[in-house]
């Protein structure tokens, strides 16, 4: 996995979303082969409530989430999401109707006429309702900002990400510090942790 997609993926796990990585988006030709078109390079959804009070499980300590996510609390969120080690940009392929199209059923079953109005809601402002109540949106994470802006999309810069990890982490080592991490981002970021500590002790 790419490291930027890695670090991208640890970053919505810690707010509450399951997550797919480098999801393949499929075309079948008119021979009847088929061909790769692109790779979504995230996909996540986050369910209402996530992360509410479990006295039991975790004497009553709450998920806090990065607030630039913006998360709803009483809808189910879709992110469709593109990682670059660049600028935080949508790329062509991830504009496409068609590619959009595909990500939405891979979300769920959605019946064209609709999926047609939340494609054209998502290419003009990079966020849209299903009528059932999820919401869709387009978000673009990077190390720079994009080329030009304002942009229809949200982003997100690695940097900010980086900084919330650590700083989650950090603020709640006590808990943090029993984590065993085979997320490679997540692991590092531990293993940082725990090393700048213990220098210090």
């Amino acid at each position: 996995m790419d490291t930027a997609v890695a670090l991208v993926q640890s970053y919505l796990y810690m707010n509450g979303y399951f997550t797919v990585t480098e999801y393949p988006v499929l075309e079948l030709l008119d021979s009847g082969e088929v061909r790769s078109v692109t790779d979504a390079d995230m996909l996540a959804v986050r369910f209402p409530g996530v992360g509410v009070q479990v006295p039991h499980a975790t004497h009553g300590s709450r998920l806090v989430c990065d607030p630039l996510l913006d998360v709803p609390e009483d809808r189910l969120d879709l992110v469709i999401g593109e990682v670059k080690e660049g600028r935080a940009e949508i790329n062509a392929a991830a504009r496409d109707p068609e590619v959009l199209h595909a990500v939405l059923h891979r979300f769920g079953h959605v019946d064209e006429e609709t999926a047609d109005e939340i494609v054209g809601q998502l290419l003009a402002d990079g966020e849209a309702f299903h009528p059932d109540g999820p919401r869709v949106r387009l978000i673009a994470f990077g190390s720079r900002p994009p080329r030009e802006g304002p942009v229809f999309y949200r982003w997100i810069s690695l940097g900010h990400i980086a900084r919330f990890m650590h700083e989650t982490i950090s603020a709640r080592w006590e808990a943090a510090q029993a984590i065993q991490s085979k997320d490679p981002a997540l692991s590092f970021l531990l293993l940082l942790e725990k090393a700048l500590r213990g220098e210090g002790s």
